[in-house]
């Protein structure tokens, strides 16, 4: 996938007409390939024949929610998903990015923010790796080891994740960000330090997204995710994860 945004496709779920203009014409003149759903069923349908690069997906489609639409493509992708709520209310946002969105705007919104933000997010994501490819990233150079805290056992190269024993899934983010913190065992990592290497520097969202990922981890490793022992935070500053390495 490149961030070129000549050679990328994005599926736009939108029902309000006048948005679907402005944007169809906005991100055409910016060089993207716009193909329109206008309910979610139809977002369903262009997904599997469109194949896009990025998907814009407005919360309140007809037929099927955005939210569901969120979580059927999450369940088989790991495509960029941003997420579009005329709300722009904290609950709204939690729950988009609970079920996998990368980002999310709020409506209304200038085009040229849209456009940083879907830039920034195609950066972010990584070409798909060929099935044969040695290593999560399809890299073929020396492994890594596995790492090992708290009776988590993480192997980077497979991309594989065992929590007391058991294999867990987890999403792209969860898997990066849990990854940073067991390196980082027993330091704490700033709010800021754990934005910048997970969703890069130019970031252009607030730190809900991270809070939201957190509380997703905690789901995965804690025994009792309402009183973490492991992913904790360290009020004010960030969170740290509270295991010696093996």
């Amino acid at each position: 996938m490149s961030s070129d945004p000549s050679h990328t496709k994005v599926l736009l779920a939108e029902d309000e007409e006048s948005f679907v203009d402005a944007l169809v014409v906005g991100l055409t003149r910016e060089g993207f390939e716009v193909t329109v759903a206008r309910d979610g069923s139809e977002a369903l349908r262009l997904f599997d024949t469109v194949d896009p690069d990025l998907i814009l997906l407005d919360l309140m489609l007809p037929k099927v929610s955005g939210i569901d639409v969120c979580r059927s493509i999450r369940a088989r992708s790991s495509v960029p998903i941003i997420m579009v709520t005329a709300k722009g209310t904290e609950i709204d946002t939690v729950v988009g990015l609970e079920v996998g969105a990368d980002d999310y705007v709020a409506k209304p919104y200038r085009l040229r923010e849209l456009v940083a933000r879907m830039r920034a997010v195609l950066r972010r994501t990584p070409p798909a790796a060929p099935a044969d490819a040695q290593g999560p990233n399809g890299s073929i150079g020396a492994a890594h080891p596995v790492l090992q805290a708290g009776g988590i056992e993480i192997d980077p190269d497979r991309h594989l994740v065992f929590v007391r024993g058991e294999e867990v899934q987890l999403r792209r983010k969860e898997f990066d960000l849990l990854t940073l913190l067991l390196e980082n065992a027993g330091r704490v990592l700033t709010r800021d330090v754990l934005i910048d290497r997970i969703w890069g520097s130019d970031y252009y969202g607030d730190t809900k997204t991270l809070d939201v990922h957190i509380k997703r981890l905690r789901s995965h490793v804690e025994q009792d995710p309402s009183h973490p022992q492991l992913i904790t935070t360290v009020r004010g500053v960030g969170y740290r994860f509270d295991a010696p390495r093996d």
